[in-house]
């Protein structure tokens, strides 16, 4: 039975009948589940990640979460972490031995970017590469192992061919992993294009609220599994059930939210576009015409962008963002709420210059407010310029 985003998002995988009629499902906030018999008890251990024993394993409240993040991302099993960092480790420390070889693609999360050079003293090694396939390519080693990709990126917001970059792997026998947060699998459902693995922050969009923080690993079964037994069991990073109810919450109205984050982000590039301040805009809606793929790629764009000031230093940067209001200065982004930040510091725009980064980079988390308001904060620190 195939069933539409909305639907998965509201209803699926949810039965009131089960829970005397209640229409949104109760909280399994329990460390344990008892049996009937000691028999019953030490069956049920056999087969810990499929029967209700600890909720370090499995749990009925993350159960549901799990089964709507699979179903979104057309994937085959979906494991639950207590921060998408926690995803993102568990996949590393399930797959990758020493003297493997990683290549990241794109502008990857400072995090994730500081795991995997960590991960060096473990023998393993990496590569970053930008987003050209001919630099991907070159990047591949006989010891490759996995391949890690951020599409869009979230500070500069590029794009790559997932598609192609699955073919390629594909005839390498080399695993690919994704991190889908900026997008949502409203938005982009990588699995369908060849990826083994899809990643996402549910601190972000999914839970949208601000108020939680969690991540997931969705894709193979074979693949998923062999994290939840080694990666997610032995470390630990455990979602729990008032956690996965929140984050369950958020997905109900993610298909709606989404479409308002994106068209009031898209008035506000609009609006952006008119400035002589501004350098340049970075958003995947200003790319459709470079990246051919992008039509079939993504169903549409998220309110994540970020632009640059030209001429900018910190104190230029500082005294734009210090004149917002609407716009909150802060990290993560996805939320009801509008947030604003930038790479600059005091002490680091020559080592931005080097990597690629404008030290007037400003991003911009554009959120519910309404577009209208978003401008006029924006016009306002534009005329503390």
């Amino acid at each position: 039975m195939t069933y539409t985003d909305e639907e998965i998002c509201t209803q699926f995988g949810e039965d009131p009948h089960k829970h005397n009629g209640a229409v949104t499902p109760p909280i399994y906030q329990t460390s344990l589940f008892a049996f009937r018999s000691f028999k019953e008890f030490t069956e049920a251990q056999k087969l810990e990640r499929e029967n209700y024993v600890y909720s370090r394993g499995v749990n009925p409240t993350v159960n549901i979460l799990e089964r709507k993040l699979a179903a979104l991302e057309k994937g085959e099993q979906c494991k639950c972490f207590s921060s998408g960092m926690g995803a993102i480790s568990a996949m590393f420390f399930t797959l990758l031995k020493s003297g493997d070889h990683v290549v990241l693609i794109n502008n990857i999360y400072g995090a994730t970017t500081q795991l995997i050079k960590y991960l060096s003293k473990f023998n393993i090694s990496y590569s970053f590469v930008d987003h050209q396939l001919t630099n991907i390519h070159e990047a591949i080693q006989d010891n490759t192992k996995l391949i890690y990709v951020e599409s869009p990126g979230t500070m500069l917001m590029k794009v790559v061919d997932l598609q192609a970059i699955a073919q390629l792997a594909k005839s390498k026998g080399i695993i690919t992993a994704i991190d889908n947060t900026w997008s949502t699998p409203i938005f982009q459902k990588p699995l369908t294009l060849g990826f083994n693995l899809s990643i996402h922050s549910l601190t972000k969009y999914i839970g949208g609220h601000s108020d939680v923080v969690g991540g997931a690993v969705i894709g193979d079964q074979a693949l998923v599994d062999d994290i939840f037994q080694y990666g997610y069991q032995l470390n630990g990073a455990v979602l729990g059930a008032h956690d996965a109810y929140l984050i369950n919450r958020g997905l109900r109205t993610l298909p709606i939210r989404l479409k308002q984050h994106q068209e009031n982000a898209l008035k506000v590039i609009d609006y952006l576009r008119t400035k002589h301040e501004i350098v340049k805009i970075h958003h995947p809606s200003l790319e459709k015409s470079q990246f051919p793929f992008l039509e079939k790629q993504m169903k549409g764009f998220s309110g994540l962008l970020s632009f640059e000031l030209k001429d900018a230093n910190f104190a230029s940067v500082s005294k734009f963002i210090d004149a917002l209001s609407i716009f909150k200065i802060g990290v993560s982004w996805g939320g009801f709420e509008s947030l604003v930040t930038s790479p600059v510091k005091d002490n680091n725009e020559q080592q931005l210059i080097e990597e690629g980064i404008s030290p007037g980079l400003i991003r911009l988390s554009i959120g519910l407010e309404g577009a209208e308001l978003q401008i006029n904060d924006l016009e306002k620190a534009y005329r503390q310029l």
